[in-house]
């Protein structure tokens, strides 16, 4: 990984955590799947494998004994509930993205299943939806992370080189993303993956969180 500055004039940020902590969101999700297919709920370890699994498209077949799919609706359903009331935004989040919308063009993307307007809404709780210029949901891309589409169609919006742009994410597929689309990417320690999963994966940075992300940019282009 380069130590050097990473020049940019555009960061994608991806969002559960990146931007928001959703530990108890998941935790909650798992709860309410389990107990609806008379499951015991796993403690948080395993709660929060599922959407780690589900992040990357693997199998949790192993995890709920039976009836995988009614699992999965509760689990779904109960997580898009619960994300405004059991969502914050990491420590900082809010002063270290006004220093970086000052110097390059800000956006979000997730995987979430629900409309822009309901993340737009969920940020501005938070005092965060004026930093981004853009928003792209699984409801805006025909193909989830890994694919770069939501990567390239957030690109052409901010009307930035791709080469000057960076990907920021806590998971391995947005730094698989990333690299697909061609950009930089950064994987940060605040979410769902360890630093030895997101460094095999070879980001240009992996960082404690986003609040670091200005300390490693070089806005002189």
């Amino acid at each position: 990984m380069s130590r050097e500055k990473l020049k940019v004039k555009g960061i994608l940020f991806d969002l559960d955590g990146t931007i928001v902590d959703s530990t108890q969101a998941y935790i909650e999700a798992a709860r309410a799947g389990f107990e609806a297919v008379g499951q015991k709920p796993p403690e948080m370890r395993g709660a929060l494998e599922i959407p780690r699994r589900l992040e990357q498209g693997l199998s949790i077949d192993d995890m709920v004994s039976n009836n995988v799919q009614r699992f999965l609706a509760v689990y779904l359903k109960t997580y898009y509930l619960v994300t405004k009331l059991k969502t914050k935004p990491v420590p900082n989040v809010q002063t270290a993205l006004a220093v970086l919308s000052k110097k390059a063009k800000l956006a979000l993307i997730t995987m979430r299943f629900v409309p822009k307007s309901e993340v737009l809404e969920e940020l501005a709780e938070f005092g965060l939806a004026e930093y981004f210029k853009y928003v792209v949901t699984a409801l805006d891309t025909q193909k989830p992370k890994p694919s770069p589409e939501a990567v390239i169609k957030t690109i052409k919006a901010l009307d930035v080189n791709m080469c000057d742009c960076i990907i920021v994410g806590d998971s391995v597929t947005d730094v698989r993303a990333g690299k697909a689309a061609g950009a930089m990417t950064v994987g940060v320690l605040s979410g769902l993956f360890s630093n030895m999963e997101l460094v095999r994966e070879k980001p240009d940075l992996v960082l404690a969180d986003v609040t670091k992300l200005p300390l490693y940019l070089d806005y002189s282009i």
